[in-house]
């Protein structure tokens, strides 16, 4: 006889059947009809889940039964990449295929070696996606890859004496094997690093398109410089006081040629198309800040003898406060802050100031926030509209060269961080050139500083536009200093262009030769990828690590062969991370980045899943990125339009279709964004000095239960904080996995909070999730020793005679379903859909008559709906009922033609909602009569109509009392009826 495990077809829903010259449906059936007999033979010989618990501790092998499913799922894989050796050509792609195509796509890790119970969460997260569409029908890309270049590796380097690229191997493999303990499902067939040359290849390649679309460019910027070791720092390498994080030495500011990319020239259409995202608002509003778009004026202040030639511009965007004004604020690296310019009494102090307040900024100090630090500079400088008035100029510390003009109106009157500045540097009094409108709030009106729209007061400093609102002040001033050439409207962005080099090694090098003939010409495509030499000192000290490496340096200019020299910066890694996404849906392509039509297809990302902490930059990169290559046709609709094609009209339609989905039009890469927070640990302190502990260092008190520190028997302070060693409050994802399974440890992620929320890690109720796999285990084990005699499908065309217990059993499955999927695809609350499931089971466990199909169907549901969450425990389960053959009543039979023992519950697909079961069948009405509570119509048909609940309560045996007269026997006259549906129906009788 057929074995129903035989009864599957290979990976792929499209698979051809190759079993017995028959359709899965003719073996499903045949199959079916030898049940009764098959059982009765072979009751006792299918598997039990049972086998993995251990009678005596009732403690679930995780181990082996983990093990088990990672080998068959190698297996499955195998099959699968045979089966795409047989896939159609790029140009046979359908229409239906590109409908089809859902990318889920996590924000690929740094190879440090070890993961941290954030990386397990974050890939829980999107495991569990990426199961569930392909459960749903979709073809899934969900890549994995590698950010690994960067500082780390470097630095790693230096301290152990081992190169960057071999340390960042080994910790590739010792990460994915991480990865599959934790049971992800990645393709790894699409597998990236960006430090491989295949890849940072097109890195280069992406930089020279940048170059010739005139996009990227050269200049001097400020740069951190460490005296000592003769190196360029990060902001995070340098401490709060200043200093070098290796040498100690106290930073410097130093100007050094750099890369930037003109991210500004994109900044309107970056802060347009977030409206159509999907993204958390809170994501958005960051987007938002930081590309900063502020509409004002430029106004030019000329200064005052001895430098009579000299002006200060600077931008507001409150021109209507130009006559509060009351002191200029500009830069520390402002021009005018030099001996040239500054009167030689105050050159030294000044100078010294502007120092003291750069070298603060090295310290990685907002500078926007400042000390309000400041100093006079000597200068003053008239008004524009007002000659003769006459304007201090001062140093301060929180203005920013980078933004606007570096210099800014101070005035104290209407803006609070000009008040601040003039309260802490002793700036004269300041007068109030605008009051709120007579509709502003009390509270508006009673503080020093007022900031909003209002009205110019009718006095001699605002000369004829006094009595102005302030919007029509603002046109007006604006048009007066344009009329005497003194200013002009802008729009100014908070944005700055990009600086994309480092003064690194560990760097996909920029692919630019310097000749003194010719200037910066980029290496011709057929000379990338420009690798990194491999003999090279990584000593930290003597500045770049390139510039002395003489070999590579020298070089033959491209344009003039004369001699030259190769530009010896590494690009920034977040250029690396700026089209990963891209080359994740072509990883093998030789020829291209990727090919158009491919990326097309998969383009834009449908689900992509990280940490909140790269809400800004890295997004803000890649959405450049993505919308450069879409403008330049490397990928998109229109990069798939000039003739000769091969590509279909319905396939360009349906590309069309999905670019434009969800609002994310004009290049924008991610369609959807899933933030998650982080994950805090219990952290314990000693309460009297505050001096973290280590968990040796405390106990549990056999008695009250409470922790207690050892050596002084108190009770620590305990609160929940970020993960680090430091306070001794990290979890090993590894133990713990090792300890309570891959299983558990996902569901007990999933379940303690939302993914958007601050998850506290505690690890001791994860016994929890391992009670309930348990029961769950025993429940289907039991449940499969007595399977119905007809299927769900036969018992539903007879619905109207199920029993009550059938019915209600079929609509808590619906409701089970319902939740998990809106859970799964919506709201991604997965604490939700593992308490709709865990409802289920309980339910399933309350059920007298398990001989009903229902109970058949809600069980496979229930499976299936957990195995996303916990991918082994669902396969193992799957395989309990289908080897039992129970999964025939809720016909669920595998219906795959893979090979004996390649069977999964990922192939199969996900329950569907039945919407009419989800109204109660049988309702309790409360009968009311003169509206007090006298009885109860118990388990009648829902959405009765008023007169028959009417005859039904009339016929309770408790209707004699209240609804008949008492001599007469004869039934009281019903003057009114009150009913709300399903719940009360309330009688007025006489």
């Amino acid at each position: 006889m057929l074995c129903v495990r035989c009864c599957v077809r290979p990976a792929g829903r499209t698979g051809l059947v190759v079993a017995a010259g028959l359709a899965p449906s003719s073996i499903i059936r045949s199959t079916f009809a030898l049940i009764p007999r098959w059982l009765s033979t072979s009751q006792a010989a299918y598997a039990k889940f049972a086998r993995w618990i251990d009678p005596l501790t009732g403690k679930l092998d995780t181990n082996g039964l983990e093990a088990k499913w990672r080998a068959r799922w190698k297996d499955i894989k195998a099959l699968e990449q045979e089966s795409k050796r047989h896939a159609p050509a790029k140009e046979e792609l359908s229409a239906e295929a590109v409908d089809k195509l859902f990318y889920v796509l996590v924000m690929f890790p740094y190879p440090s070696g070890v993961l941290h119970m954030g990386h397990v969460r974050v890939y829980t997260i999107s495991d569990t996606i990426a199961r569930f569409y392909r459960m749903r029908g979709k073809s899934v890309i969900n890549p994995m890859g590698w950010d690994a270049f960067g500082l780390p590796a470097e630095n790693a380097a230096i301290e152990r004496g081992i190169a960057p690229a071999e340390w960042t191997a080994s910790n590739i493999g010792i990460m994915k094997e991480q990865l599959a303990r934790i049971l992800t499902d990645f393709d790894w067939d699409r597998e990236l690093a960006t430090c491989d040359p295949s890849y940072y290849k097109w890195t280069q390649h992406i930089f020279t398109q940048l170059f010739a679309h005139g996009m990227v460019y050269r200049k001097e910027a400020l740069v951190n410089w460490d005296p000592v070791d003769q190196t360029v720092l990060a902001n995070e390498q340098v401490d709060k006081n200043g200093r070098s994080w290796r040498s100690g030495a106290v930073v410097e500011q130093r100007k050094l040629k750099q890369w930037f990319a003109k991210i500004t020239d994109y900044a309107d259409d970056l802060l347009h198309d977030l409206d159509g995202l999907d993204w958390p608002e809170h994501v958005k509003s960051m987007q938002r800040n930081w590309i900063g778009r502020s509409e004002g004026a430029e106004l030019t202040f000329p200064l005052c003898p001895p430098a009579q030639h000299q002006s200060v511009t600077v931008f507001t965007s409150r021109p209507d406060t130009l006559f509060g004004v009351s002191y200029l604020a500009i830069a520390a690296d402002h021009p005018l802050v030099t001996r040239v310019h500054l009167p030689k009494d105050r050159a030294e102090k000044v100078l010294a100031c502007a120092q003291q307040m750069s070298a603060s900024l090295a310290g990685g100090g907002d500078r926007t926030q400042g000390t309000r630090q400041g100093v006079f500079t000597g200068l003053y400088a008239k008004h524009p509209l007002d000659p003769s008035r006459e304007i201090p100029v001062y140093v301060a510390d929180y203005v920013l060269s980078s933004y606007g003009t570096g210099a800014v109106m101070g005035v104290p009157a209407h803006d609070i961080r000009d008040y601040e500045f003039s309260q802490a540097n002793g700036l004269p009094s300041f007068k109030t050139v605008i009051d709120p409108l007579p509709a502003a709030d009390k509270q508006a009106l009673e503080t020093p500083v007022f900031t909003g729209d209002g009205v110019l007061r009718d006095t001699p400093e605002n000369g004829v536009f006094g009595g102005m609102s302030s919007v029509e002040a603002r046109r007006s001033i604006v048009q007066m200093a344009v009329n005497r050439g003194v200013g002009k409207p802008v729009v100014n962005y908070r944005l700055r262009d990009w600086l994309l080099s480092r003064q690194r090694y560990w760097g996909a090098p920029v692919p630019v030769i310097h000749c003194s003939s010719c200037g910066a010409v980029p290496v011709p495509e057929c000379d990338l990828p420009v690798k990194l030499p491999a003999e090279i000192n990584l000593s930290g000290r003597s500045g770049s690590p390139l510039a002395n490496a003489g070999d590579w340096v020298n070089c033959k200019c491209p344009k003039c062969n004369g001699a030259a020299k190769r530009d010896t910066d590494t690009l920034d890694t977040f250029v690396d991370s700026s089209w990963y996404f891209l080359r994740y849906t072509d990883p093998h392509n030789t020829q291209q980045p990727f090919d158009p039509l491919r990326a097309s297809a998969a383009m834009p990302v449908d689900i992509y899943i990280g940490g909140v902490e790269h809400a800004i930059l890295h997004l803000l990169y890649s959405r450049f990125i993505g919308k450069f290559l879409w403008k330049t046709r490397a990928f998109g609709h229109q990069s798939i339009q000039q003739p000769p094609s091969l590509v279909s009209q319905a396939v360009k339609d349906a590309i069309r279709r999905k670019e434009s989905s969800g609002g994310a039009a004009n290049g924008e890469p991610f369609k959807r964004l899933l933030t998650q927070g982080m994950v805090h640990g219990l952290t314990l302190k000693d309460p009297g000095t505050g001096r973290f502990l280590k968990p040796e260092e405390v106990a549990k008190d056999s008695s009250s239960g409470e922790m207690r520190i050892r050596t002084t028997n108190q009770v620590p302070a305990m609160s929940y904080e970020k993960m680090s060693k430091s306070k001794y409050n990290g979890v090993d994802p590894n133990e713990t996995v090792q300890r309570f399974g891959a299983d558990a440890t996902r569901l007990h992620m999933l379940y303690l909070a939302p993914p958007q929320d601050v998850l506290e890690w505690d690890t001791q109720s994860i016994v929890g999730m391992q009670r309930w796999i348990n029961r769950v285990g025993r429940l289907v084990d039991g449940t499969c020793e007595t399977p119905p005699g007809k299927s769900i499908s036969q018992a539903l065309a007879c619905r109207s005679q199920w029993s009550k217990e059938a019915k209600e059993t079929y609509r808590q499955t619906n409701i089970a379903i319902q939740r998990t999927t809106e859970s799964l695809s919506g709201s991604f609350a997965f604490n939700t859909a593992i308490a709709a499931l865990i409802e289920l089971s309980n339910y399933l466990a309350s059920v007298e008559d398990r001989s009903h199909p229902t109970t058949a169907y809600g069980l496979m549901c229930l499976i299936k709906m957990l195995s996303p969450m916990a991918p082994s425990i669902g396969e193992e389960l799957w395989e309990v009922a289908q080897s039992s053959g129970y999964s025939l009543a809720a016909d669920m039979a595998s219906s795959q033609l893979r090979s004996p023992g390649t069977a999964s519950v990922f192939a199969e697909s996900w329950p569907e909602l039945d919407e009419t079961a989800l109204k109660k069948m049988c309702v309790t009405v409360v009968v009311q009569v003169n509206g007090k509570v006298r009885f109860r119509l118990e388990d009648i048909e829902a959405d009765l109509s008023q007169d028959e609940l009417v005859r039904a309560a009339s016929q309770h045996v408790l209707a004699k009392k209240w609804l008949f007269d008492g001599s007469s026997q004869q039934a009281l006259p019903i003057h009114k009826v009150i009913h709300i549906p399903n719940k009360i129906l309330n009688l007025i009788v006489k």
